[in-house]
């Protein structure tokens, strides 16, 4: 009977570890999301994460990671710790294209002022894209900030030179998702908790 009950309990805490294991993911697009994530001794939670659309076509999923939840880009600008854009493509894509996708977005999103004081940074991060020819279905890359460091860009966990040092230029990138003008305003409002795309 003692083992009996032993292995009752051994069993439902099999059961318990596994479902807490399942529940600290989030799928969306068929690509998994960790709940919380660890970067640079910072525990960032899951914001929102959705998919990007072009016309009917999925292209990627993002996922959003921040120390404290946020509704607006003014919150996720606000927040002074680690932040992370999660990045997994759902189809193959030329970089290149990606990397002018991402500047045009950055531009729109920008008053001219503000965008031409980047457009060193702009002009590289198109460099990182490019290098890499195309990007495949599976393939993620990540846009980190790092505070005392900068923005750092990872494709397929390695990082692309050197941090890009201006925190405007990081703020810029997320305007491409959370500006006025975004991408995709359901990625937007997915990204921000808001829904699921």
């Amino acid at each position: 009977m003692n083992t009996l009950r032993r292995q009752a309990i051994l069993a439902i805490t099999a059961m318990l570890m596994a479902g807490s294991a399942l529940a600290q993911t989030v799928t969306v697009g068929d690509v998994k999301y960790n709940e919380s994530i660890d970067l640079h001794g910072a525990k960032l939670q899951l914001n929102g994460a959705g998919v990007r659309y072009k016309a009917v076509f999925k292209v990627y999923t993002a996922g959003l990671y921040l120390e404290k939840a946020a509704e607006t880009q003014q919150e996720v600008a606000a927040l002074r710790g680690p932040k992370r854009m999660s990045i997994t493509m759902l189809r193959e894509i030329d970089s290149g294209e990606l990397g002018k996708l991402f500047s045009r977005g950055m531009e729109d999103n920008m008053d001219k002022a503000s965008f031409s004081k980047l457009i060193p940074g702009v002009l590289r991060m198109s460099q990182i894209f490019s290098e890499h020819k195309k990007l495949v279905a599976g393939d993620q890359f990540t846009i980190d900030w790092v505070p005392g460091t900068g923005t750092v860009i990872s494709v397929k966990g390695k990082p692309q030179g050197e941090p890009f040092k201006e925190p405007e230029f990081f703020g810029a990138l997320m305007g491409i998702w959370l500006g006025n003008k975004p991408a995709d305003w359901n990625l937007k409002d997915a990204l921000l908790g808001k829904s699921k795309s």
